[in-house]
């Protein structure tokens, strides 16, 4: 059946256009000017927006709502309550009250808190974001009415990612509006930053999962040797899409587009079995709630399709992982895109500011962005020949660069390259109008035309931290440039004075080469550009006191709500490393070992067999000493692994441990590894107690 897109676009969503056509005009007035102006909304317009919403809910079959929110455990929260009221002579009626839909109480001692919250004081509070809308989502415990919210502690601290976004927000509208106002424009009101994240992942049929423990307890293979072909020869990138994963494709987009979601692309990615879906850009915080429900959407079809969706950076190793490239900008309510260079890119002024300012971002706070993309998972996959290296820098474009240089030299850009045209030499084909400038995926923080594109993020991970990052950085530089010109005698004069010094300033952030290359971590270096390969080496960045000024300076982040997400931080690094290493534990120990045992006996007595007959049992016993060879190898390993494991876990400084997660237990895990992979390449297959890499990157 032809699936009428424009139709069911939306159509789970309590919009903009619902609540018009629902709620009454002056109701409808008030949180429309709640949404853009801020302030509250009084009790009986919320009492009349719950029930509409209710409503609108239940005709689409709810019958359960739930506070929606993002804890600091990387996914998402739900507490669900039925409609219900008190029965009345055996009768009851359904009821969403204003309060109810305003805020909620959940539990907030078994969430992470990094000490913000004593174990034995639960209270925490969810509150409604009204610039966020509610949506239902269609599952087997029925239709359930989601309203967004932030999640708070008792003493007001943020226990969210959505809370500092928010507040970022604020921060970037505020300081761009300064900026603005200095070239004239009365007209806008509002600066929004707008993002569209590209989203990487792989898919794995599920039976063939459930047969691997390690897919199933850290989202990643912990062995596995290469399969004979990987992405070598390239034929996976933009190939045609296999039926199966069409199918699942079809019903993701149709969930996401009911949900609200405009996701466009849908293609094959570089690895086999890797894919990646895109939607268009939209205000950062609905962008990063769309990007986490579609996380949870993508994961639910799979299973509907009997595959399984894998969003770990680094699946498999030997192939490229997954990323998601957070494509950023900042617009004027009136339409106008900050970071649109026009055709004169030199001689836009309030471009360059712009420009100058964000380079000044970036290279004051590079650690910083650094730690926003951090993960675990991240870390095996940055600087691997299929990821930005861990060192930050921005690509301009020749375009651009050449425009800097100009004013670094001279003060002022007087001519700015074109781009052209591009004839294919074909008569029939059109004649194409080439870019200024080519595009550089080697680079962490590229300029694409009218945007950046920080291509650091992790597939996993959540969105909010880049980009409240990304918010908070840029709107201290928009600050100190509105401090330094406001009231300027010569506007125009101090302006090009500054824009001249900030980009000679800051110069060294630009990198338009190959950031794969060694000469370039050499070069960072010489530069003084911080080169954090790890995360554990990026969280110091969220406590300096160069982080704290600048959080506190925008009410983003407290000191403390940075010292904690530094202690969560630590603490998930050091339990992700564990249970991966207790998993290599228990895989070595049941399935590896005994294989290799099993194996081995099997080949000891084929050469007892072979040369009790007068027979060359030459090739058998040279595989039976390699095999053996590998199994003691693993058997070394393994011992060495469990007791690094047990010291480790003792340990209760949680930095400490961190650190020694990373550099003890992580080479430990490789070592053990390396005899598995080994062996797996010499007994039999039908031995072997596993999925190879060919079985779930090739059937699927």
């Amino acid at each position: 059946m032809t699936m009428n897109v424009s139709e069911i676009f939306g159509s789970n969503v309590f919009s903009e256009s619902v609540m018009r056509e629902r709620l009454p005009k002056k109701v409808f007035a008030e949180v429309m000017d709640v949404m853009r102006n801020g302030g509250q909304l009084s009790m009986a317009s919320a009492d009349v927006v719950a029930n509409e919403m209710k409503d609108w809910a239940v005709e689409k079959g709810a019958t359960h709502y739930t506070h929606w929110f993002q804890p600091l455990n990387g996914v998402t929260a739900e507490k669900h309550d039925s409609f219900l009221t008190r029965p009345v002579e055996g009768k009851t009626l359904l009821q969403l009250s204003g309060k109810q839909l305003i805020m909620g109480e959940p539990d907030a001692s078994s969430f992470p808190t990094g000490g913000l919250r004593a174990t034995h004081y639960a209270r925490g509070y969810t509150a409604w974001d009204i610039t966020s809308p509610a949506f239902v989502k269609e599952q087997a415990a029925g239709v359930i009415l989601c309203i967004p919210t932030v999640f708070i502690s008792y003493t007001g601290e943020a226990l969210d990612q959505k809370t500092p976004l928010l507040r970022s927000m604020e921060a970037i509208n505020h300081e761009a509006l300064r900026i603005v106002r200095l070239f004239g424009d009365t007209r806008a009101k509002q600066v929004v930053p707008a993002v569209g994240p590209e989203q990487e992942y792989f898919l794995v049929d599920k039976q063939k999962y459930l047969k691997r423990r390690d897919l199933i307890y850290t989202g990643r293979t912990l062995f596995g040797a290469p399969a004979p072909k990987g992405q070598e020869l390239e034929d996976q990138y933009y190939g045609s899409i296999r039926e199966r994963v069409g199918s699942y494709m079809k019903d993701l987009n149709e969930q996401l587009w009911k949900m609200g979601i405009t996701a466009t692309t849908q293609h094959n990615e570089v690895a086999p079995a890797q894919h990646e879906m895109a939607p268009i850009y939209t205000t950062a915080n609905i962008a990063v709630d769309n990007n986490q429900l579609a996380m949870e959407t993508m994961k639910r079809v799979a299973t509907q399709h009997g595959l399984v969706c894998l969003l770990h950076e680094k699946p498999y190793a030997g192939v490229n992982g997954s990323g998601k490239h957070n494509n950023w900008s900042i617009n004027t309510d009136t339409g106008e895109n900050l970071l649109d260079p026009g055709d004169e890119p030199g001689k836009n002024l309030r471009f360059l500011l712009v420009l100058a300012c964000m380079m000044k971002a970036i290279d004051v706070h590079a650690d910083l962005l650094r730690e926003s993309a951090a993960n675990v998972g991240n870390d095996r996959r940055l600087g691997a020949d299929e990821a930005p290296p861990a060192i930050i820098s921005m690509f301009l474009g020749d375009q651009l660069e050449d425009v800097v240089e100009q004013i670094v030299k001279s003060g002022a850009a007087d001519v700015s390259k074109k781009g052209g045209t591009l004839d294919t030499g074909v008569s029939i084909l059109p004649v194409l109008n080439k870019d200024a400038t080519d595009r550089n995926r080697t680079s962490p923080f590229a300029f694409t035309g009218n945007k950046f594109e920080f291509r650091m993020v992790g597939s996993s991970d959540s969105i909010a931290a880049a980009n409240t990052t990304l918010n908070a950085v840029v709107a201290e530089a928009f600050s100190e440039a509105a401090d330094a010109l406001e009231g300027a005698e010569d506007f125009e004069t101090a302006a090009r004075q500054l824009i001249a010094r900030l980009m000679k300033e800051h110069q060294r952030i630009i990198f338009n080469g190959n950031g794969y290359s060694a000469e370039w971590a050499k070069e960072a270096e010489r530069r003084g550009l911080p080169n954090l390969k790890a995360m554990v080496d990026t969280i110091p960045a969220l406590t300096t006191e160069k982080s704290v000024r600048l959080f506190e300076r925008f009410h983003i982040y407290t000191q403390a709500e940075l010292e904690s997400r530094a202690e969560i931080k630590y603490e998930t690094y050091a339990k992700t490393i564990n249970i991966e290493a207790q998993t290599m534990i228990h895989m070595a120990g049941k399935h590896y070992v005994p294989v290799g045992v099993s194996y081995t006996g099997q080949l000891a007595r084929a050469v007892a067999e072979i040369e009790a007959v007068g027979a060359d049992a030459s090739v058998q016993r040279e595989l039976l000493a390699e095999c053996s060879a590998r199994l003691k190898e693993t058997k070394e390993a393994l011992k060495k692994l469990m007791a690094d494991v047990d010291r480790v876990n003792k340990m209760t400084d949680v930095v400490a441990m961190a650190h020694a997660f990373r550099n003890e237990i992580v080479p430990d895990m490789a070592a053990l590894r390396a005899p598995v992979d080994a062996m797996e390449l010499i007994v039999d297959k039908k031995e072997w107690p596993v999925p190879t890499y060919g079985d779930l990157m090739f059937e699927v």
